[in-house]
Order: structure tokens, then C-alpha cells, then sequence
């Protein structure tokens, strides 16, 4: 399980290095793709599976789980650590989550998120007023 808050910097090549906590249960190779609210999401090989077995599933003739599957997957990357620790972030990927110094990479259960440090500030800033009605709202949920 991924948790914690980490904070890192992405060198003038597009590398981040990834926690050593996180690295222990990644291995060597993992996958980095375009998250949701822009950021990345990272996946041990076997989660990514995991969900690559749950889009397959997604019907191809509803437009929605098309256009999910297609930003979920065109953005998906193997990465590999290297001997310091870190991964090389393709550009499309830096892009989409506007990572160009200082990043935070946050453990979220079975992933973990890579966000530019002003994003996660922000979001968390506007998010941290409605945690209580968000988790009111996750009663339906059992939690």
C-alpha cells in the first residue's frame, strides 16, 4: 500500500526520484500514465494489470468509457529506476501534470500521484474546506 506525502524536484531531464518507501514495492519497472486532476498516477505491474483487465471490460460502443480508456492509456509508460532511485518522465506525461521543478508525490492506496507542487497546494487548499461534507457524502460507501 502507497502512503505519505513526499516532496521531490524534477531535474533539467525530466527525472523524479521516487520515494524509497514506494520504490520497495514497485520494483524495477513499473507504470506512470496521465491521472486525473492533473497529475500522474504510478502502478506496480501487477495493479496496472489489474486495471488494464477492468477497461478491457468497458464497452467499446458507449463514447465515454472510449474517450476514458484512449487518455488513460495513450498516456501509460514503463518506466525503469534507475541506480539513484529515480524515472525518466516522458514529456507528454511532465506536460499534462505541468511538472517543470518542485513535485509532490503522494501515496493514494494502491498508486501513487505525482503532482507540480503549486497544483497539490491548490487543490488540497480548496479541497481541505468540504473534507467534511466529502466524507459525509462517502457514507453511501460504508466508510
Amino acid at each position: 500500500m502507497f502512503m505519505g506525502e513526499y516532496q521531490h524536484s524534477v531535474d533539467a531531464k525530466g527525472r523524479v526520484i521516487i520515494p524509497a518507501k514506494f520504490r520497495e514495492q514497485l520494483g524495477d519497472n513499473f507504470i506512470i500514465t496521465r491521472g486525473l486532476d492533473q497529475c500522474l498516477f504510478g502502478y506496480t505491474m501487477d495493479e496496472w494489470q489489474k486495471i488494464e483487465e477492468k477497461l478491457k471490460e468497458l464497452p467499446v460502443t458507449k463514447k465515454d468509457a472510449r474517450a476514458f480508456t484512449r487518455f488513460f492509456f495513450s498516456g501509460a509508460t514503463e518506466v525503469e529506476l534507475d541506480k539513484q532511485g529515480r524515472v525518466n518522465i516522458p514529456t507528454t506525461l511532465l506536460t499534462h501534470a505541468k511538472l517543470e521543478k518542485e513535485c509532490i508525490i503522494l501515496g493514494v492506496s494502491n498508486r501513487f500521484e505525482i503532482w507540480a507542487k503549486d497544483a497539490w497546494e491548490s487543490y488540497f487548499a480548496e479541497s481541505e474546506e468540504s473534507f467534511s461534507e466529502i466524507a459525509e457524502n462517502l457514507t453511501d460507501f460504508d466508510f
